[in-house]
C-alpha cells in the first residue's frame, strides 16, 4: 500500500502491518529519503553502509520497518562491553504515532538481551517528548544530559535501562509485546 492510499485510509481501517526485517545496502535509498525529511544533517549513504558493514562483525544490529514493499521506519543497536546503545529509531513523518517506533524498539531491545546485554542506552532530544515517554515505557529513565549533541544547537537527554536481563525486565517487555500494533 502507498503512503498516499494508507493517507487516504479511513481513521480506523486496518492498515498494513509492519514487517521487521534486517537491514541490508539496498535500503540505503530509502532510508536517506526518510533521514532527510527528519534531521537537518543527516547521516549519509557512506555511514549508513559503515553500520551495515560492522553489522556483519556482529558490533551492530539494523532493522527495517516495511509497509509491503515500502520501507517506512528503521533502527540500529550498537554494542560495547555487555551493553547495548540505541543509535537510532526514525518513522517516516507521516507515518509517526502509529506503534511502528514501539515495535522497532522491541524487536532491538530483545536482540540486545538475546545478545547478553545487561543495560541499554541513549540520546534523545530534550525536544522531543514523544519518544522520551515511549523509551519511558521500557523502562529507560534519565541520567544526564549532552548540551548542544544534535547539530551543536540542541542538547540530548541520555537514557539508560538497566538490568534488562532480569525476569522483571522480561515481564515489561511481555507487557509491551501485547499492546504492540
Amino acid at each position: 500500500m502507498s503512503i498516499v492510499s494508507r493517507l487516504l485510509t479511513p481513521p480506523g481501517e486496518p492498515v498494513e502491518s509492519l514487517r521487521i526485517v534486517p537491514m541490508r545496502r539496498r535500503h540505503v535509498r530509502s532510508i536517506l529519503a526518510i533521514e532527510e525529511r527528519l534531521y537537518p544533517k543527516p547521516w549519509t549513504a557512506g555511514v549508513f553502509n559503515s553500520e551495515i558493514d560492522l553489522v556483519r562483525r556482529g558490533e551492530r544490529h539494523y532493522v527495517v520497518g516495511m509497509l509491503g514493499s515500502e520501507l517506512v521506519a528503521y533502527g540500529g543497536l550498537m554494542f560495547a562491553a555487555g551493553e547495548a546503545h540505541v543509535t537510532n529509531i526514525a518513522v517516516a513523518p507521516e507515518l509517526q504515532r502509529r506503534g511502528y517506533a514501539r515495535r522497532l524498539l522491541l524487536r532491538l531491545v530483545n536482540v540486545a538481551v538475546d545478545r547478553g546485554s545487561t543495560a541499554l542506552t541513549l540520546e534523545v532530544r530534550v525536544s522531543n517528548t514523544a519518544a522520551q515517554a515511549m523509551y519511558r515505557q521500557f523502562g529507560f529513565a534519565p541520567a544526564g544530559v549532552r548540551q548542544r549533541y544534535y547539530e551543536n544547537t540542541e542538547d540530548a537527554l541520555v537514557m539508560w535501562a538497566h538490568d534488562i536481563d532480569s525476569p522483571e525486565y522480561r515481564a515489561r517487555l511481555d507487557t509491551i509485546a501485547k499492546g504492540a500494533p
